[in-house]
């Protein structure tokens, strides 16, 4: 699951998103980014945002993706399916 970067960091521990493919649910596409950023301990965090960016009805996670190493919380997304996409939005209705 590629994601493309909405901007880029000012320094290392800025967080940066990512633009990843829509989910359908109950018949809409829902937009979805990945913000990702290094923590001052150099563990890498993530969370998902779900919904158009600064708008009443934008959702986000908690930072559930952690690893020491950028490749390795990608991998952790691209491992996610839609279903467990859905699941986590539909959490936070």
């Amino acid at each position: 699951m590629p994601g493309q970067p909405a901007r880029y960091p000012q320094d290392a521990t800025e967080a940066v998103v990512h633009d990843l493919p829509p989910i359908r649910f109950d018949g809409q596409l829902i937009p979805i980014r990945l913000q990702v950023r290094r923590s001052e301990d150099g563990i890498w965090r993530g969370r998902v945002l779900f919904g158009a960016a600064d708008t009443e009805g934008e959702r986000s996670t908690a930072e559930i993706f952690c690893a020491t190493s950028e490749p390795d919380l990608w991998q952790s997304v691209r491992d996610l399916r839609d279903h467990h996409l859905r699941d986590l939005y539909r959490s936070l209705l």
